[in-house]
């Protein structure tokens, strides 16, 4: 078995959790860059595999004798410099996990996709796996990416790969094991909780917990269907009501909060892109990311709950074990 990405927020929850499941009952590869930090698989029993996605013949040797493959590996991004490396990553690089997939004989591939690959309905209607992709979304870098990541595994099935999809919403949470590892959501729920953060954006948001993420990804690899997507999402929040949750928290730092004006958008959208421009690190603002926040991106779990025997954390639950 490989995880690719292994060292990464989700990556290193599956592999966490695939040990805690199974324990020595399978052998694990972790494939990691050499410039990868693998402090974070520190004490799993796992086998570290040097390679990287963008190299082929890499995975050809990763994947060798492997019967499942668990593609972790992905970059989420929304500034406009990070264009061509979201499609270098999310595309090419898992356009080559599929083709070693398909060389190698592996088994079964599965996929972390994104409820970014998936359409989104008008007036907050919650999405199901089959909502058509809209023509706005194409001109969002990362959607377009999460999309045609997904036609390359689609690919992959057409030469006769077992390929199944997993779509996570807005991951939060601090995994089990090693917690080294985070990501930007859950910073900004901190900076939310510390009364950094006093503005929130007109629209709403699916959010889901690392763990059960980690937790779907096992779930699909042996319940899910070949070629089915399947949403991992606990629950749509309005911003309006998350940080109003946020604020009932005990401790909390915030004095106010009010609703970010239209022309903030622009703004904050701006001063995000040229922080990354400026220092060559990912913003979580930026001009996609405040265009994004006006819309209710709201999905629905129901195909996961009937079809994989989900069940959810709910957000107040995940938010308190982040401020906690």
């Amino acid at each position: 078995m490989l995880v690719t990405g292994a060292t990464g927020y989700i990556g290193s929850q599956v592999v966490y959790t695939l040990r805690k499941m199974f324990g020595d009952a399978l052998h694990i590869r972790a494939l990691v860059r050499s410039s990868s930090d693998v402090s974070v698989l520190s004490g799993f029993p796992v086998e570290i595999v040097q390679g990287d996605i963008m190299n082929p013949a890499s995975l050809q040797d990763a994947c060798l004798s492997a019967e499942t493959v668990f593609h972790c590996a992905g970059l989420v991004a929304y500034t406009k410099n990070y264009g061509q490396d979201l499609y270098e990553t999310n595309v090419t690089g898992t356009a080559n996990v599929v083709n070693a997939c398909l060389h190698r004989g592996v088994g079964r591939l599965v996929m972390t996709s994104s409820v970014a690959a998936i359409g989104v309905k008008e007036e907050g209607e919650p999405a199901d796996e089959d909502t058509v992709f809209r023509d706005w979304q194409h001109r969002i870098a990362y959607m377009e990416s999460k999309r045609l990541a997904e036609i390359e595994g689609g690919r992959g099935i057409a030469e006769g790969l077992d390929v199944v999809m997993v779509n996570p919403g807005v991951v939060i949470g601090r995994g089990e094991g090693n917690p080294l590892v985070t990501n930007s959501a859950t910073e900004t729920v901190t900076n939310i909780y510390r009364g950094k953060i006093p503005l929130h954006p007109a629209g709403g948001l699916s959010l889901v917990d690392i763990r059960d993420v980690a937790r779907a990804h096992i779930e699909a690899w042996k319940e899910g269907m070949t070629g089915e997507r399947y949403i991992i999402v606990s629950e749509n929040w309005s911003y309006r009501e998350l940080f109003a949750m946020i604020l009932e928290m005990p401790g909390n730092k915030a004095r106010f909060v009010i609703s970010a004006g239209e022309p903030l958008y622009g703004i904050a959208g701006l001063g995000g892109e040229l922080f990354s421009l400026l220092t060559g690190r990912r913003s979580y603002i930026s001009l996609e990311s405040m265009r994004l926040a006006k819309h209710s991106l709201y999905y629905s779990n129901r195909k996961s709950v009937d079809k994989l025997g989900m069940t959810y954390r709910p957000v107040r639950e995940i938010v308190q074990s982040i401020v906690g």
